[in-house]
């Protein structure tokens, strides 16, 4: 059960009052902290990603091949090529769907490796406590330190062009990616392992990958969607930037790579905007979706901003209906 509920529902005497529960209790108490709090910011943020998401992957079926060259060059937007041509007659709007497509995968990947690494440094290090913590910790300490994107950049100039794909990029972003979430999956492991009913649960005789499993990970969820959504942002920012530097997947189409390619082509300086604007029109859109659900996930973590949050929404809605009121009664 999360923190805030197990102070709430404490009988007088029983601590954090988690002991007093029942397993059924404390698990449907794990899956409620899961349910989001709905809010404009949750909504806007989820239509965002959802309408990118869809854009890359529906959307190269209805367009034609991206690396078509065709004798018309740098050809504005017109009702033929919505999005205009790049210099070698390339359609601008087959190459945004196919590199969104290529940049949502890499940040999927990361993602996925990011929190897996993080969960298994932090929440199995902090539980076993002892050594395995201490070399665990010692190891995320030593990764935080290192600055990511130069590593990222020194690891990627050392891996030959020809293999530098996707999975290869999205390995090279995870590894330097998840010290700082470990970080903190440990320090909440570190607090729930103490909690009555963990103890409980131990002193029962259960494995430890089941206390783990069900005790400990259900109050750890939020935490880990919030560092999922947050290790997606910086994947594809990341990527966007080495791919921009020429170090990014070299056989991959990505919205890096379309800036890439752009300004070697000089499209800025030929005021060419349909060949660079797009890409980074869709980085910003989708990394502010995703801004925007991480910080309705911390509202859902934090109570305290959760709370805040509804104050200010019933201070906006009490000064619309004041203001309605006012200009009534003028009228």
């Amino acid at each position: 059960m999360p923190p805030d509920r197990a102070l709430e529902e404490s009988p007088p005497g029983t601590g954090d009052g988690t002991a007093a529960l029942p397993p059924t209790a404390r698990r449907r108490g794990g899956r409620r902290a899961l349910l989001p709090t709905w809010s404009p910011k949750l909504g806007i943020g989820l239509g965002l990603v959802v309408a990118i998401a869809l854009f890359g992957l529906i959307g190269p079926l209805f367009t034609g091949d991206p690396d078509t060259i065709r004798n018309i060059g740098l050809t504005p937007p017109s009702g033929e090529h919505l999005l205009g041509t790049t210099q070698t007659g390339q359609d601008v709007l087959a190459q945004l769907v196919h590199a969104t497509r290529g940049s949502l995968q890499i940040g999927l990947l990361v993602g996925v490796m990011a929190t897996a690494l993080s969960a298994l440094f932090g929440i199995i290090g902090g539980y076993a406590g002892g050594f395995a913590d201490e070399a665990f910790s010692l190891f995320s300490n030593v990764m935080l330190v290192i600055p990511g994107l130069p590593l990222v950049i020194v690891i990627s100039g050392f891996v030959p062009a020809d293999q530098r794909g996707s999975w290869t990029i999205a390995v090279v972003l995870a590894i330097t990616g998840w010290a700082a979430a470990a970080r903190v999956l440990r320090a909440q492991t570190l607090s729930l392992r103490g909690r009555d009913y963990v103890a409980a649960a131990r002193v029962a005789g259960e494995k430890p990958w089941r206390v783990i499993c069900v005790e400990i990970l259900p109050n750890l969820l939020p935490l880990l969607a919030s560092q999922f959504v947050f290790s997606v942002i910086a994947a594809i920012l990341n990527e966007a930037g080495l791919s921009f530097l020429g170090l990014g997947a070299s056989n991959s189409s990505t919205l890096g790579t379309m800036l890439y390619f752009a300004q070697n082509g000089f499209a800025l300086q030929r005021e060419a905007w349909w060949w660079f604007a797009p890409p980074g029109v869709v980085i910003a859109a989708f990394g502010c979706g995703l801004a925007l659900i991480n910080f309705s996930l911390d509202e859902i973590i934090n109570p305290r901003l959760r709370e805040a949050g509804r104050r200010r929404r019933a201070a906006a809605k009490a000064g619309r209906d004041t203001e309605r009121v006012t200009r009534s009664t003028a009228a």
